[in-house]
């Protein structure tokens, strides 16, 4: 699907915005490269859209995820579980620190709705809508049906983990959808950010940039 760069944002688009928060930036806990250089661009596309969605890591301290609950594992290892193959990460995004929080210059005024992923213990959940079994819904799919709307843009971080499975999975829920690469990082493990792409591609996702909106 080609984009029109002189497109018309309506009341049936929503922008997505995954995990702008502080562990994922420069000196936090699991930072992607360049993470926080999204800001400026999402704060400027969101004053676009009527609808704005935020996602948000919240983990308690004893996640499965997190490297330093497994005897002798490091972070970027992975293990078996029963949902599959799990990313040991460092602890981050741990509920009510610092970390958390939304980059302080994110302007979250014009969000609509905040989702909390990655809130059961024993369970990842990289996507907005599905947790990691690819079955626990976080409730959003939900909420973007009830709302009727339409084509959803994602940014945030990262885009080869939380953007391309909020991408995939609400490309195959029916939705229209498009990642504004240049509102996104990556964090390119093993050629992660290559196999998104790939994913993109299959799937029928949009790559677009952040010039379409300016």
């Amino acid at each position: 699907m080609e984009w029109d760069l002189a497109m018309k944002i309506s009341d049936r688009d929503v922008l997505l915005v995954i995990d702008v928060q502080n562990d994922f930036c420069t000196g936090g806990a699991l930072a992607v490269p360049g993470g926080e250089k999204v800001v400026p661009a999402i704060n400027r596309i969101a004053q676009k859209f009527t609808n704005v969605v935020l996602t948000q890591d919240w983990h308690p301290a004893d996640h499965v995820s997190f490297a330093p609950n497994h005897a002798g594992r490091q972070p970027f290892q992975t293990i078996e579980l029963n949902y599959g193959t799990q990313v040991l990460w460092p602890s981050h995004c741990v509920q009510g620190t610092a970390g958390a929080e939304f980059h302080r210059e994110l302007d979250v005024t014009k969000a609509s709705l905040v989702v909390r992923k990655g809130f059961r213990r024993g369970i990842d959940s990289y996507s907005a809508l599905f947790e990691n079994d690819h079955r626990t819904p976080t409730g959003l799919l939900g909420y973007l049906r009830e709302r009727e709307l339409k084509t959803v843009f994602v940014a945030g971080l990262a885009l080869d983990f939380c953007v391309r499975f909020s991408a995939e999975d609400a490309r195959k829920a029916g939705f229209e959808v498009a990642v504004i690469e240049d509102a996104c990082r990556g964090i390119d493990l093993d050629g992660s950010v290559a196999a998104a792409h790939r994913s993109f591609g299959e799937l029928g996702i949009s790559v677009i940039s952040f010039e379409a909106f300016l």
